[in-house]
């Protein structure tokens, strides 16, 4: 359910506006309305929203960078410290980025220089000295004549790709001009320098690495520093939702409490002598929207923000749709194996990582292990256990159980579509509900026209010594009902256009509502499809095997698991993601679910 709001008004002097806001904000259960009435601190603020991005971003490269298989411990938080990393790893990759340029220059020259060798230029420079001319040429072997050999000492050096690298040594003549040919430019240094630079440049980046690995152990500090900007940030935005009054000397400001936390704020607001007005809200309100469901129901709560919050004046669905979807992921698997593979997984990370997880984390493991039991329940109305089926065994406990609860694919195909006429009626249902708590019960007689109509028909199915279908009984049932939706759909307009509306409102639930209970044959399907791959992988795996005892043991773990690994992985897949439609389409749409609310989110660090 949706937790009760008041809303509160604050007023202020100027003077006294940044003291009041931070009053407000150690007080932390004011969801404060933002605005953009006020341009104050604008240029604060975009350098908080800079900051807080250059943050982020290196928290990012530091979490790349930590060394995942041995990992330094983190050192203790220092918010300061965690301000200046941004900095430091702009350093480091500045530095980085130029030895990486000087490294790639360094590789080009020594690939341009190994095929000549190792040698040293110095030692050129003393032969040009003595007057001798010592140059370099490559060309395609095509082109190489043996004839300089004798005009200019060409000496062939080495051959590659059909290139010829040669070199000429003459004395006085300038050898370029008369051969034609491009010249290659003298070496400054020799490979051996170069392999030692290239060395030097490795060492060098590999230092600054490492620099950056022992700067990933303050992510703690970067992750707060981050924190106490956003709050900063947070902070800002709060200060400029304020609405001036009275030539700007008084600040108007708008937020949100629960009633439960109501008490406790007056009590605060009252010592720090704050002016305020407290109020229910008005339909026109846009109420931010706070959860308030037992333990087990807020398990589901991450589920419904997965589509959107209902709004301020709805019903909160989630405690409605938590049992369905639960039982529909536990036939949409269908499988005792998998079901206790995920109850057991959930159990031991929350044994085991109790120390490390999150309370969300904490909260998900719980839902997985719900639904996981409900998977090994539903799976006994099948038998299916890693695609075998225990009925067809000879134990006395299976045998019993086959005989009280074991449903066969037709049984299954009826029990889907049982489970989706339940759920389409109980939506109907709360849409009665909705529409009274909006609108009053005058705009919800068609529904309840709907509701009497279907249900009348479901009882006269059922029942029918009861009520039989068509019977004098059934018949007035179906009359009131049907006065209901065709005459009185729009309370106060003109009679036809009432009689039009419910024959357009008839063919709408004529075709969609025979379409949404089909959709819930996809329970079934699932869970007959996830079996029967399930099956064929226990074939593979028991007729590729050789009958060698350990090659054959072997070969049948590999398939087992191998197999049953895609398929739980798929079929999980299809558990979650299914029943998601089912309740989002077929469940919030009869349900006439509006949604989007904002979530209650109070100003505090």
């Amino acid at each position: 359910m949706v937790a009760t709001m008041k809303k509160f008004v604050f007023i202020s002097f100027h003077k006294d506006y940044d003291r009041f806001l931070h009053a407000l904000r150690d007080m932390g259960m004011i969801h404060v309305v933002e605005q953009e009435n006020r341009m104050i601190d604008e240029e604060q603020l975009q350098d908080h929203l800079a900051e807080a991005k250059r943050l982020d971003e290196s928290i990012k490269k530091l979490k790349q960078a930590r060394d995942k298989k041995n990992p330094a411990p983190f050192l203790d938080i220092d918010i300061t410290r965690g301000m200046d990393i941004p900095a430091e790893i702009e350093k480091i990759d500045n530095r980085k980025s130029t030895l990486h340029q000087q490294l790639q220059v360094s590789l080009k020259e020594r690939d341009n220089l190994l095929p000549w060798g190792n040698f040293d230029p110095e030692n050129i420079h003393k032969l040009q000295k003595a007057g001798y001319h010592l140059r370099f040429f490559i060309v395609p072997d095509k082109e190489y004549d043996p004839e300089w050999e004798t005009k200019y000492n060409a000496i062939v050096i080495h051959k590659e790709t059909s290139k010829t690298y040669f070199v000429t040594v003459t004395k006085g003549a300038e050898v370029a001009d008369d051969l034609q040919l491009e010249e290659m430019k003298i070496p400054e240094v020799s490979l051996e320098s170069l392999a030692n630079l290239i060395d030097s440049l490795d060492e060098k980046i590999a230092e600054q690495n490492s620099a950056l690995k022992t700067l990933a152990t303050e992510i703690p500090s970067a992750e707060a520093a981050l924190k106490s900007l956003e709050s900063e940030i947070f902070f800002t935005k709060v200060a400029r939702s304020a609405t001036p009054a009275a030539e700007e000397k008084l600040l108007l400001l708008q937020g949100w409490a629960p009633e439960e936390n109501v008490e406790e704020i007056t009590r605060y607001l009252e010592s720090q002598d704050v002016y305020y007005q407290l109020s229910d809200p008005t339909p026109e309100d846009d109420v931010p929207i706070k959860f308030k469901n037992n333990r087990f129901m807020r398990l589901f709560e991450p589920i419904a923000e997965l589509y959107m919050l209902p709004k301020y004046n709805e019903i909160d669905l989630t405690p409605f749709f938590a049992p369905f979807y639960m039982i529909f992921f536990g036939l949409s698997l269908g499988d005792i194996g998998y079901g206790t593979l995920l109850f057991v997984g959930a159990t031991l990370v929350r044994i085991f990582g109790k120390q490390k997880i999150s309370k969300t984390m904490r909260g998900m493991l719980a839902l997985v292990q719900i639904l996981g039991v409900s998977t090994m329940v539903c799976g006994l109305l099948t038998g299916g256990f890693f695609g075998f089926n225990i009925y067809e065994t000879h134990i006395t406990l299976f045998q019993k159980l086959k005989e009280q609860i074991f449903f066969d694919n037709e049984q299954m195909f009826m029990l889907s579509l049982l489970l989706g006429v339940v759920q389409i009626m109980f939506a109907m249902f709360l849409k009665i509900i909705n529409r009274v708590k909006q609108f009053g019960w005058m705009q919800t007689l068609s529904t309840i026209g709907w509701f009497v109509l279907l249900l009348s028909v479901i009882v006269a199915y059922l029942l029918p010594a009861w009520m039989p279908m068509g019977g004098t009984l059934h018949l007035i049932v179906m009359g009131l009902a049907a006065i209901l939706i065709f005459f009185l759909n729009s309370p106060g307009k003109n009679p036809f256009l009432n009689l039009g509306l419910g024959l357009w409102d008839t063919y709408n639930m004529a075709t969609g509502l025979l379409g949404d209970i089909l959709s819930y044959v996809r329970l079934f399907a699932l869970g007959l499809s996830g079996g029967i791959l399930a099956s064929v992988f226990n074939s593979l795996a028991l007729g590729l095997k050789p009958d060698n005892l350990i090659g054959g043991s072997i070969v049948f773990l590999l398939i087992f698991l191998f197999g049953h690994a895609i398929n739980m992985f798929m079929n999980v897949l299809g558990a979650f993601v299914h029943p998601l439609r089912l309740t989002f389409v077929e469940f919030y749409k009869n349900a006439e679910f509006e949604g989007g609310g904002k979530k209650y989110n109070p100003f505090k660090k």
